[in-house]
């Protein structure tokens, strides 16, 4: 027979179904404004924004995140030894260098948001799992 618990006016909760409960609640203790942010810099960054013509194998158009960057930032650097991603680089697992400090800038915005979201998603596992088994018997925790 399986244990039966209580969460909050939740009653003759499965282990599973305590588990997702206990997952949502500490979603929506972490997540916050700090996560809208980190958001609109993931979407900042993708190439929605159509432009013209690119040499083979380079992501079509550009994004918002780019555009925006580089028009305050028109400074460039003697050598290429900045290093920035793209959609294309990441498919390809290369990291593309340049020397423009706007690029730089705009490809960098989205990997901040990504990292940020990334790192809520972890401290939210790392939460759920230890008030999920502070909650139930032994024989249900997970380890």
């Amino acid at each position: 027979m399986s244990n039966v618990y209580s969460f909050g006016i939740h009653n003759g909760l499965t282990p599973a179904q305590l588990f997702f409960l206990v997952m949502l609640d500490e979603s929506a203790k972490e997540i916050g404004v700090e996560d809208l942010a980190s958001l609109a810099a993931v979407i900042s960054g993708l190439p929605l924004v159509p432009t013209r013509a690119k040499p083979g194998g380079a992501t079509k158009g550009t994004s918002v995140a780019s555009i925006v960057s580089r028009t305050p930032l028109p400074f460039e650097i003697c050598q290429k030894i900045l290093p920035t991603l793209t959609l294309a680089s990441v498919r390809n697992l290369k990291i593309i260098f340049t020397h423009k400090i706007g690029a730089f800038v705009g490809r960098t915005i989205p990997v901040v948001g990504e990292v940020l979201l990334a790192r809520d998603a972890w401290i939210i596992s790392v939460n759920t799992v230890h008030n999920y088994n502070r909650l139930v018997r032994p024989e249900d925790k997970v380890f």
